[in-house]
């Protein structure tokens, strides 16, 4: 087709696509051409701004490596990741657990560890934490057997992976569920902190006045055959930052109950007030257990 004017680009680049044989792949190329061209249209966007995003988008595929993600960090922090995981896990996902972020810092393989086992392999201080979780179907019953990946940031904010005065793998476990669908595990209360503001995504949160904070929380990936892959994190009730995560990811089913503790016998004997404890239940449902792909390796 020959472009006779402005409007005529769209019906042509949706034409040259309709070879594609794949339905769903059609689908969703012809929707992105319609919406970025409908954009383009809408903001009548300069050459310089075209240049100006084009770059970007080089700059998150450069910003990107074995230990960081850039590209799921950009999708986090304009609400794409919040937006794909509630249409996907929403009012036809589990009811009682709600799925939230992977967020860019899980890895596969982490320690398998004891029930009851700590998470601390190397010198981290903070306020300890004792979390006892059980996991349920749909219906209440307990589910046994299922893998539980566990991994959160340290109070000084940053996951191991981020920091050399971290162990390898401090503060990640892999636990299975006994008979009573329940997994327990200890380690320190973890801090909120800022995601990384050292690429784009930092230069956009900076033109835009918005802080980089997210609210402290635990992350949690549950898989088990013949069940739905859940993952989903929980924050820690009362942070500064609940109302506004930086990635969008605090739903209200996901603040949970971490409780202080100033006084009466601690859990262990190297344990010192204040201790905290956390007791929370997950819900996953009949469906394909699939791993996401590790956002770094």
């Amino acid at each position: 087709m020959i472009i006779e004017k402005e409007a005529d680009v769209t019906e042509a680049v949706l034409a040259a696509m309709n070879g594609c044989t794949d339905p769903r792949l059609r689908e969703i190329a012809a929707a992105f051409v319609r919406h970025m061209h409908a954009f383009v249209r809408e903001v009548r966007l300069t050459e310089p701004e075209f240049e100006f995003g084009v770059e970007f988008l080089n700059r998150i595929g450069r910003a990107t490596g074995d230990a960081h993600n850039e590209g799921i960090l950009f999708s986090d922090a304009i609400g794409v990741s919040t937006l794909v995981c509630l249409i996907n896990n929403g009012a036809g996902g589990a009811t009682e657990t709600a799925a939230a972020l992977l967020g860019p810092f899980w890895r596969m393989h982490s320690p398998v560890t004891e029930n009851g086992g700590s998470i601390v392999r190397s010198p981290t201080p903070g306020p300890a934490l004792f979390a006892e979780m059980t996991v349920t179907d749909a219906a209440g019953r307990p589910v046994e057997g299922a893998e539980v990946d566990v991994w959160q940031a340290s109070p000084a904010g940053f996951y191991e992976n981020q920091d050399p005065d971290q162990a390898d793998m401090n503060l990640r476990g892999k636990f299975r569920t006994d008979a009573a669908g329940r997994f327990a595990f200890r380690s320190v209360k973890p801090a909120g902190y800022p995601v990384p503001t050292d690429g784009p995504v930092g230069d956009m949160l900076r033109v835009q006045h918005r802080h980089p904070y997210r609210p402290a929380h635990l992350h949690v990936l549950i898989h088990k055959p013949g069940f739905k892959t859940l993952v989903t994190q929980v924050f820690v009730d009362g942070d500064e930052h609940l109302e506004t995560d930086v990635v969008f990811g605090v739903t209200r089913s996901l603040v949970g109950d971490f409780r202080r503790h100033d006084a009466g016998a601690p859990p262990a004997a190297d344990v010192a007030a204040p201790w905290y404890t956390l007791a929370h239940r997950f819900v996953i449902e009949e469906g394909e257990a699939s791993l996401p792909r590790p956002p770094i390796r």
